[in-house]
């Protein structure tokens, strides 16, 4: 399943980054499309006006709603004739590109900014929903060489721009540093999860929780967080465009994790937020967002621990995807309204809002020269989530390429750690479908 994709096309897609209250989901809207997106590349804005109102949607990532509301009152004193109108389009990632598709299919109300998370942008670009902001970019003076070079982008592709990064995360290893203590373990997180196994045991013993560790709510996360454990194995969704999660390798690493919760008896899977029910003193470990943070540190009745991702038996450092949502400016309004989204784009990820919008949610800063020194005072565990983006990884193309392809990872991953399915025979068929994906929406759509 090779083609000729020219890998520098895709140049690092982020993860989903959920937040305590925001879980992304997974289906997703359809790639069918009339529009060709490469069409609307070269669009002039010179003697443009920006509309005088504009719609702003979003999911809130990571509770952010407050602080939204802050950027946007900041932004009206500074820009007095554009009016952002701030509407809460879903509860998550899943809503908000239902609701954009709907919108985009009747030609009617749609957003001049929107919110859009890595399992969406791509399907926006390849059916000609959002517009390339490269000339925006240029014309509003935006310093995208003062964004994280990773960050930014994520959103490129046939060397255009077509989002800004947002709320951006990684997945962290929480845990409950009071539970350690108790076991007699280190305080930090574990280098490997083979030294982890050596570890839950004890915790089991002492801690009281239910589990030692809890793995992720699958709907919202399979995808995402189990590439930790596939990368480290030596295994993945897909290398390239090769569908790659039947080999020897990923079907290892699901059955050490299926192991864990039938086997070992150390672990669970969260059926909702794996942050809340480890604030809540469910568990002693679990994996979650960056976004997650600022709620766990304020819900949680214990001393609260985080660090680097753990690696595995073939990979053992460089195993943590980058994750979360970007922002991007639809195809189907009208110059003034893409001219003023831009405006209010470029504000909102101005170095000081940047700090700001990590202080409020615990998402990572997008820009380099945001002062994060206050940010850092009041949550210094926010720096761990900074430190891990040096040695993070480009996802799989399976999972942020695929539509629809996440919520078939969380369906097998359901097979398996909840049903207790044969590995292998699992993912043998999530191959199959996978393939099935990328044959019918993804191969006619790319570049030879």
């Amino acid at each position: 399943m090779r083609t000729n994709l020219d890998r520098r096309h895709f140049l690092g897609l982020a993860g989903l980054g959920a937040g305590a209250a925001a879980l992304a989901a997974c289906g997703g809207p359809s790639t069918a499309g009339t529009a060709d997106a490469v069409e609307t590349a070269a669009i002039d804005f010179s003697g443009v006006k920006p509309a005088a109102s504009i719609d702003f949607w979003t999911n809130h990532p990571g509770k952010s709603q407050d602080v939204e509301k802050a950027i946007i009152e900041k932004f009206h004193a500074k820009f007095p004739d554009i009016k952002v109108n701030l509407v809460t389009a879903g509860a998550n990632y899943e809503e908000i590109a239902q609701k954009f598709q709907t919108s985009q299919a009747a030609k009617t109300g749609l957003p001049a900014l929107v919110v859009l998370s890595d399992v969406w942008w791509f399907r926006y670009f390849s059916n000609g929903s959002i517009i390339p902001i490269d000339g925006l970019v240029k014309q509003l003076d935006i310093k995208i060489d003062d964004f994280q070079k990773s960050l930014v982008d994520d959103y490129k592709y046939d060397d255009k721009q077509w989002a800004l990064p947002y709320g951006r995360s990684t997945p962290l290893f929480y845990y409950n540093k009071d539970h350690f203590k108790a076991a007699g373990l280190p305080d930090r997180a574990p280098a490997t999860w083979q030294e982890f196994a050596e570890w839950a045991p004890k915790l089991k013993a002492t801690s009281g929780a239910q589990y030692a560790y809890i793995y992720p709510a699958l709907a919202g996360y399979a995808g995402w967080t189990l590439q930790n454990n596939l990368w480290g194995w030596g295994g993945s969704w897909s290398k390239d465009w090769d569908i790659t999660c039947d080999s020897t390798e990923s079907v290892a690493a699901l059955q050490w994790a299926q192991d864990s919760i039938y086997k070992d008896g150390w672990a669970g899977v969260s059926s909702k937020e794996a942050a809340d029910d480890f604030a809540a003193g469910i568990t002693s470990s679990t994996i979650s967002s960056t976004g997650s943070l600022l709620g766990v540190l304020k819900a949680a009745k214990f001393n609260v621990g985080v660090g680097f991702l753990p690696g595995g038996p073939e990979v053992p450092s460089g195993v943590c995807p980058t994750g979360g949502a970007g922002l991007g400016i639809p195809s189907g309004i009208t110059k003034e309204e893409q001219l003023a989204a831009a405006t209010f784009l470029k504000f909102m990820t101005e170095p000081e809002n940047t700090a700001a919008f990590s202080a409020a949610t615990g998402y990572m800063p997008t820009r380099l020269s945001a002062d994060m020194s206050a940010v850092l005072a009041a949550t210094p565990q926010i720096k761990t989530a900074m430190d891990q983006l040096a040695v993070t990884k480009v996802q799989d193309n399976a999972r942020v390429f695929l539509p629809g392809a996440d919520q078939e990872m969380a369906k097998a991953a359901a097979k398996i750690l909840t049903q207790q399915g044969d590995v292998q025979s699992t993912m043998t068929e999530l191959k199959k479908t996978l393939e099935g994906i990328y044959t019918k929406d993804v191969k006619p759509k790319l570049k030879a």
